[in-house]
């Protein structure tokens, strides 16, 4: 049996030049470019951020994830051979076992030490690799007593992805990749959308009757894992931790109920929102989602789309091509090209309406 062109995953493979990947961020963050893509008349235009307060009406509702980027690059050395070695924190179970990545030349070995050090490249505190899983993360401990995030706070980096500097940060880097409204720690990347927004462009919505709702998702592994199938379909979402509110589905419920627009900032909302409206309805949700939105998919509480411009082949370049129409949001990514928008984590955005 044949599968359909928008289950394959080389259908969502495009061409970028190498000088449209955004190293750095704009010195001001509402002056990026935003695409406007309208679904009813298949029409693309033009504005930049700062346009929101006069595309946005009240009473729409702009959904935000409050989640706060931590320093979860890690880099050290291997005690036995000194051989370099770099790591990407996870997440942290209640005994204080660290979830990572790792990598290094040659092969680990379970029992193995890795000298941890920080940012003026002294020593720090070792980390002990206790088993490696099957997907390729391992379970580390790190042998000095602490709170994780104090922890990591001494030796961590700002995770940059690799196509920004090979990873590298420069002291700017802890407040552009950071959202103004970041709260609740525990992200490995930033929900890119919402770095645009500074609390002036925020006030200027909310004094025209536009509302703001805050989730939070903490972006986690899928973000740095490939899709290594070729049907969609064999794809495994790695679960993320999210929290939508009582409060906040009421907001955007009353926003809804007034003819107002449900404008999720970035693919971590739109994944929130969906994951609890997988009843039919918006209700209140605390607790890991593997949701993976491709075609066919049915959305059931999102009417808008704010995001940034995605790497081909991709979890997120499938949502949004799946919520904006396939054909349509291939037509957007060939314009930006042509128009020589910024592309990924620093890059411009897209409104698609």
């Amino acid at each position: 049996m044949q599968l359909p062109p928008t289950l394959s995953l080389a259908h969502y493979d495009y061409e970028l030049p190498r000088h449209l990947i955004a190293q750095h961020p704009l010195p001001q963050r509402t002056d990026a470019r935003l695409l406007v893509v309208y679904r009813a008349t298949s029409t693309l235009k033009h504005y930049h951020i700062r346009d929101l307060p006069s595309l946005l009406r009240k009473p729409d509702c702009l959904v935000i994830n409050n989640t706060r980027v931590i320093p979860a690059r890690l880099v050290g050395y291997r005690t036995a051979s000194g051989g370099r070695w770099e790591g990407l924190f996870l997440s942290a179970d209640a005994q204080g076992s660290w979830r990572l990545l790792g990598k290094t030349r040659g092969k680990l070995t379970p029992g193995e030490r890795v000298m941890l050090v920080n940012e003026r490249h002294q020593d720090a505190f070792p980390l002990r690799l206790l088993i490696k899983e099957p997907e390729g993360t391992w379970i580390a401990r790190p042998e000095r007593p602490g709170e994780t995030l104090r922890l990591l706070d001494t030796v961590g980096r700002v995770p940059l992805p690799s196509y920004i500097r090979n990873g590298e940060m420069t002291e700017a880097d802890r407040e552009r990749y950071q959202t103004v409204f970041a709260q609740s720690p525990g992200a490995v990347a930033a929900p890119t959308a919402g770095l645009h927004f500074t609390a002036g462009l925020l006030n200027r919505l909310q004094g025209g009757g536009v509302a703001i709702a805050r989730i939070t998702l903490h972006i986690g592994l899928d973000t740095f894992r490939p899709v290594t199938v070729e049907s969609l379909t064999d794809h495994k979402m790695h679960s993320e931790w999210c929290q939508i509110t009582p409060e906040t589905v009421a907001a955007i419920q009353s926003s809804r109920s007034g003819g107002g627009r449900t404008i999720a900032v970035g693919t971590t909302s739109v994944r929130v929102l969906e994951s609890a409206a997988r009843s039919g309805s918006l209700s209140g949700f605390e607790g890991p989602t593997n949701l993976f939105i491709h075609p066919p998919y049915q959305f059931r509480a999102v009417d808008a789309l704010l995001t940034n411009f995605h790497l081909p082949r991709t979890t997120l370049l499938v949502l949004v091509r799946t919520f904006g129409g396939d054909e349509l949001i291939k037509s957007a990514y060939e314009e930006a090209i042509r128009e020589e928008y910024r592309f990924y984590s620093y890059g411009d955005a897209m409104l698609i309406m």
